[in-house]
């Protein structure tokens, strides 16, 4: 893995986490909990039966299933920010992660 791909990987792992921990508390009540709860709304229940078993399923567990989008900086080796979104190309809308100058995360926020 090169170091570009493990700083990727390093930082999803990051991300990931700082999205879940926003779940249910102020910072996250117009990103990680609106997302989740939206797309409960708006999917099919096939959709969440064929991704997580149940045809309705917990809030939080939306989040157990985003996936890198993408990841993008000021030049090729920089990591500043990174979109997940659902599996399978169902919606327009990320949960997208930025990193400050030290690595750290810097916000969590949804976009379209």
């Amino acid at each position: 893995m090169t170091s570009v791909a493990a700083e990727i990987q390093r930082r999803e792992n990051i991300a990931l986490e700082a999205i879940k921990s926003t779940f249910g508390t102020e910072d996250g009540e117009f990103g990680a909990t609106m997302f989740a709860t939206h797309h409960i709304q708006e999917l099919e229940s096939t959709y969440w039966l064929k991704h997580l078993g149940t045809s309705t399923p917990e809030p939080k567990k939306v989040l157990d299933i985003l996936q890198l989008k993408s990841h993008w900086g000021d030049d090729e080796n920089e990591i500043e920010v990174l979109d997940f979104t659902l599996p399978d190309d169902v919606t327009d809308y990320v949960m997208s992660v930025r990193f400050d100058e030290t690595g750290s995360v810097e916000e969590v926020s949804m976009e379209s």
